[in-house]
């Protein structure tokens, strides 16, 4: 039996008489299993004070003057544009943030939840080139980031929009409020913020305000979005990002700190070792939050992976990726954060590389506790290209997962001894009333897969994985329907688009 999508994400089988509403297992994701954990307690305890004595006595450079200010303030030596850190009182600090964040989505029942075993998914995001059968690899536009946000607002397994592909057809000035409108537009799901400069945030925060409808406190009061901030390891905090994470503290919006610790270039080649940085560079981006306005929503970033040694080329979906993946959701318990991981692949196609690749990369981040999925479809490239069919393939995973989480009952119903007994032996339960009243929805019904005989399958064209992908993809796009934006709203998106475009853009480097 196979599945349709429908409007908004709805699933419904053919054969069925009835329209079948959204899944709430599928929009809110709770995960029922234990996490794996990579180290013993005591082994994560020797990576919590390896990482202390890392920010007391080697520091961290910071170059944002604002920022350097902030932690002196607070206790912290600074000293040139080194910042040497108290570790008790870093870790007051980092005590200070919640464990569990809900943010505010625009659609009626999107708002999204992520800490103590809730689990929020997003799109890929900051590729530069998307890629689909039809024209191949080629940089993005904004018409391409209007079809992935068409996409993602079409799938209940995507809860939060990735900034997906960058639009190279608008200038960098004004490419913020353009990318902003695409998102708020086409979908009602949580969206994403760069942070590119004071200016440029402030910019989109006000953007996704008028789009959610509430005031400027609104707005302060709880997060409506979310931004990742990268330290520039090894040991580095950039002026950029300090102003970012300055910037979403005080605005009250989440600020997802992650270190990019690659195993073997920019982190010690064992994987204990590049935890020790990725855990020191978290802390001190997550203490500067923190400084800014205390309790204010933050998320703990694993990106740790390793390098092909021959070529220094970024791998990822690797064994050591698995197990980083793993041991970063130990250490963000160790602190009570919630945890960000990634599904991420090396591949340059989506091909079955990219697909057991993303499956590693899946199981490391969901079976370690991930609380928000990064990249969770559409990633290729090593993160340069946005691919549409990946990012189809990518929704079977993630719907299989979802069913995975969805609580199992064994109830007097399900353990069917009558219907055993009914059936007896050597016979089938195909004709039962037990299976007629359950049948339509007793399994997951696939997206992209094709459970039919060979002869089924080569008579309809014999298409692989990735040309099923395709046609889903563009069925999804050209059938299309815009969710609802109140009246009133659209014109003051434009309005204020019109007023900043006219005062130049901004300033992306400050």
């Amino acid at each position: 039996m196979t599945s349709v999508i429908r409007k908004g994400g709805r699933r419904a089988r053919r054969h069925s008489t009835a329209v079948t509403e959204f899944d709430k297992a599928w929009r809110q994701w709770k995960n029922p299993y234990p996490p794996i954990c990579q180290f013993s307690d005591d082994e994560i305890e020797a990576i919590h004070e390896a990482s202390l004595k890392v920010l007391s006595d080697t520091g961290i450079k910071v170059l944002s003057e604002t920022a350097r200010e902030l932690y002196a303030a607070d206790g912290m030596t600074v000293k040139d544009d080194i910042v040497h850190f108290d570790p008790e009182r870093l870790l007051e600090l980092v005590a200070m943030a919640p464990s569990k964040i809900t943010l505010g989505a625009r659609g009626e029942a999107r708002d999204v939840t992520i800490g103590q075993g809730h689990v929020g998914v997003c799109t890929t995001g900051g590729t530069p080139n998307f890629s689909d059968l039809q024209q191949g690899r080629r940089p993005g536009t904004l018409e391409t980031l209007d079809r992935f946000c068409k996409l993602a607002q079409s799938f209940d397994v995507i809860h939060l929009i990735g900034p997906f592909v960058e639009p190279q057809d608008v200038p960098t000035n004004i490419r913020h409020l353009h990318m902003t409108k695409s998102v708020v537009t086409h979908t009602d799901k949580v969206p994403f913020v760069f942070f590119r400069g004071t200016q440029a945030v402030a910019d989109a925060y006000e953007l996704i305000r008028i789009a959610n409808g509430v005031s400027k406190e609104e707005f302060a009061a709880r997060p409506y979005c979310y931004s990742v901030a990268n330290s520039n390891s090894p040991l580095m905090l950039d002026d950029l990002m300090c102003k970012g994470i300055i910037d979403s503290a005080r605005a009250g919006q989440l600020m997802v700190l992650t270190p990019f610790t690659l195993s073997g270039a920019m982190a010690p080649v064992t994987i204990a070792g590049a935890l020790v940085m990725q855990n020191a560079e978290a802390l001190a981006g997550i203490a500067l939050s923190q400084i800014a306005r205390p309790g204010a929503p933050v998320c703990y970033g694993s990106f740790t992976s390793n390098v092909d040694m021959r070529t220094g080329s970024p791998a990822f979906g690797t064994p050591e990726y698995t197990r980083a993946a793993f041991a970063s959701g130990q250490l963000a318990r160790r602190y009570g954060l919630p945890l960000r991981s990634s599904g991420v692949t090396a591949s340059n196609a989506p091909d079955a590389q990219a697909a057991y690749e993303m499956q590693m990369s899946l199981w490391g981040a969901l079976m370690g506790g991930t609380n928000l999925l990064l990249h969770g479809a559409g990633w290729l490239e090593g993160g340069l290209t946005a691919s549409a069919e990946k990012f189809v393939i990518d929704v079977e995973m993630l719907q299989m997962f979802a069913e995975l989480f969805k609580p199992l009952s064994a109830s007097p119903d399900d353990l069917a001894v009558d219907t055993i007994a009914e059936v007896g032996h050597g016979g089938h339960f195909f004709g039962t009333q037990h299976t007629l009243d359950r049948f339509e929805t007793a399994f997951y019904s696939p997206l992209v897969s094709d459970w039919s005989n060979f002869e089924n399958w080569r008579d309809r064209g014999s298409l692989d994985a990735t040309q099923r992908a395709n046609a889903i993809y563009r069925n999804t796009v050209d059938t299309f329907e815009k969710p609802s934006l109140p009246e009133g709203r659209l014109e003051a998106i434009d309005e204020f688009i019109q007023q900043r475009e006219a005062d130049g853009g901004v300033d992306i480097s400050t």
